[in-house]
């Protein structure tokens, strides 16, 4: 009978064993990618390096961060839709780099921050606000020219909002990434940018731009001395540009779940608080469920301008 029993146990711990249970790992168990779909230096680049360490510290393990600019972000984003959908290859995106035709590609982890753009003008502009701004357009038509991270980037759109709601007309200088558009507007290249505050602010405290106003219908909580572009010249209007981690399509919910919530608490760490609001933003972490309503509601806003603008995204 011992004999019996003690047979019977070794085979029901070998069965135990070659259960998939048995090699469930706890997530994460070896280092994970983020990827960001555009160059280093702009403001998606910035927000997920100042996580970065936090998440580190939560997860025990080395997060890389692989930049892969180009294509107004779909490049990138087309890498991580085809990675393999287990939570170790994630894509911190902005607005230009998740659109109507990848959408589905992915899943929505958390909103990062939703902050508004920042007006900001080369010194050599005379503009020294809003309303002397759209005043100089209109003198001068078509020379000046606005500076974005690629064709239907938010902060491309922000400027195709503002032209069509003032009246003006500017010409629109794409890039491969916030930061080579800063670098430009810094050097005179281009005159105007609708900018990621964390991007542009830094340089206007340098005395290196001119900060005219925020793009939000109501100021801006971390900026609160600059006007909305809609108190300052341009009634009714109001953009804003959000950042957010995602995860490919078929990822397992217990995952996308994890990383939600350890993104959020990150976020809530007081020193990665600290730091996105020296940058000049807002962190606004939710559910996948909250994340994904506010990404499809700003995606109906845009495809409406685009469409009236006849812009195509690269």
């Amino acid at each position: 009978m011992m004999k019996f029993l003690t047979r019977s146990v070794l085979v029901a711990g070998a069965f135990a064993l070659a259960s998939p249970f048995a090699f469930a790992q706890k997530y994460p168990d070896r280092p994970v990618t983020i990827v960001v779909p555009f160059p280093p230096g702009g403001g998606t680049d910035s927000l997920i390096r100042i996580m970065q360490p936090a998440l580190t510290k939560l997860w025990g393990q080395a997060i890389v961060i692989d930049n892969k600019p180009g294509a107004s972000g779909a490049i990138g984003g087309d890498f991580v839709a085809h990675a393999k959908p287990d939570g170790y290859t994630l894509l911190m995106s902005s607005t230009a780099g998740v659109t109507e035709k990848n959408v589905d590609k992915f899943t929505p982890i958390t909103l990062v921050s939703a902050s508004p753009y920042v007006v900001v003008v080369n010194p050599k502009i005379p503009a020294k606000n809003i309303a002397e701004l759209v005043a100089y357009a209109k003198k001068n038509p078509g020379k000046l020219s606005f500076g974005s991270s690629g064709i239907g980037a938010a902060s491309h759109l922000a400027g195709e909002l503002f032209k069509s709601m003032a009246g003006v007309d500017m010409l629109h200088v794409p890039y491969k990434g916030t930061g080579q558009a800063v670098t430009d507007l810094l050097g005179g290249q281009i005159d105007v940018m609708f900018g990621p505050a964390e991007t542009v602010m830094p340089h206007v405290k340098a005395g290196k731009l001119r900060a005219l106003a925020v793009t939000s219908a109501q100021r801006f909580a971390v900026l609160p001395d600059l006007p909305t572009v809609a108190e300052a010249g341009v009634p009714g209007y109001s953009a804003v540009g959000w950042f957010g981690l995602f995860a490919p399509a078929g990822t397992p919910k217990d995952i996308v779940a994890q990383v939600s919530a350890d993104a959020g608490k990150a976020m809530n760490d007081p020193e990665v608080k600290k730091a996105m609001v020296t940058a000049g933003a807002e962190a606004s972490p939710d559910t996948p469920e909250e994340f994904g309503r506010f990404v499809h509601s700003e995606m109906d806003k845009w495809s409406k301008l685009m469409k009236e603008r006849g812009i195509v995204p690269q």
